[in-house]
């Protein structure tokens, strides 16, 4: 090959180099990401959200963040006018995917691709991302077993009315059932979403007036709830380690509750939603930007990320410093 020919080759090749850079630059410039989250005051719902947009901003992608402030209702108006603008991605926390499926189907159908999280699978998406809730309920249930004895006497706090949530319930269920040691003599549901604080509040304050004096474990579905029965339970003078005490989720503030010998909070089973926010991002660019196939990333429904037991044991690992 004369010294010609390897110039031309080798220029050739920086050009289409620069080419592919220019034209990756070019779909980046041109992506418009839309995030929405079903209730950004809820800490977990903000962190998929926020992970999300910032992970989209990264790869210089016109990112949105919509807020369906735990109102169903304006999550499919919201989803509807989305539609309607016609993104190049769709990002849902934590959605509501049985109940918005009429959005999701004109979605598919207008070609637009959506990822949810945590939100449960649905045919009219790419896939959603998840903890496996079946064996994040275990870890919680066994840990609070485990701390006391396989004996004794619990509270529960819930949550139905979403789908990883009561996952974790009947998972709970299915323990107890096994270890007949352990009885639950009080539990409340959480009913509302807007003000779930108050809810869980009035419904807990209510089970602890009944039964505080007699219980030896709490349960709560996720570390939201536990923030407030972590405060009704510090006010009424008990003391760490008085009641075994786990929720699921995990969190900055969540870590620091465990290590607090002033909060009652013992443990959690820490999900990784960031990962989970910007991971979301990641997919739809090589599915959508790079244009490779869905099942390079996951086959199924779903795309798991590992959840991790947080105690006293390794808590000083997730504290920041």
């Amino acid at each position: 090959m004369n010294e010609i020919t390897r110039r031309d080759l080798v220029g050739g090749a920086l050009a289409l180099s620069t080419v592919g850079l220019a034209g990756t630059a070019a779909a980046a410039a041109g992506f418009e990401l839309a995030v929405v989250a079903f209730q950004m005051s809820s800490e977990t719902h903000a962190r998929v959200a926020n992970a999300a947009a910032a992970a989209g901003k990264a790869k210089g992608w016109s990112t949105t963040i919509l807020n369906s402030e735990g109102s169903l209702p304006k999550h499919a108006e919201q989803l509807e006018t989305l539609i309607q603008s016609k993104p190049s991605a769709i990002i849902v926390a934590m959605g509501k995917p049985v109940e918005a499926e009429e959005q999701l189907k004109k979605a598919k159908d207008a070609g637009i691709p959506v990822v949810m999280v945590m939100s449960g699978a649905s045919p009219h998406i790419l896939f959603d991302i998840e903890a496996n809730e079946y064996k994040v309920g275990a870890e919680a249930a066994l840990w609070l077993l485990g701390q006391m004895g396989f004996q004794g006497k619990i509270l529960t706090e819930r949550f139905d009315g979403n789908v990883g949530t009561r996952i974790r319930g009947r998972v709970l269920d299915a323990v107890l059932a096994e270890n007949t040691g352990v009885k639950v003599v009080g539990s409340h549901a959480m009913a509302r979403t807007q003000s779930w604080r108050d809810d869980v509040r009035q419904g807990m304050q209510t089970q602890l007036l009944q039964h505080g004096t007699e219980i030896d474990g709490l349960w709560a579905s996720f570390d939201g709830q536990a923030f407030v029965i972590d405060d009704i339970l510090k006010a009424q003078g008990v003391k760490k380690g008085q009641i075994k005490f786990v929720s699921i989720d995990g969190g900055a503030e969540t870590f620091r509750r465990i290590a607090d010998p002033d909060s009652l909070l013992m443990a959690t089973v820490a999900i990784p939603f960031e990962a989970m926010g910007s991971g979301a991002v990641e997919a739809l660019d090589r599915i959508v930007v790079k244009k490779e196939a869905k099942a390079a990333i996951t086959a199924g429904p779903y795309l798991f990320m590992d959840a991790t037991l947080v105690d006293a044991v390794n808590v000083a690992q997730f504290l920041k410093p």
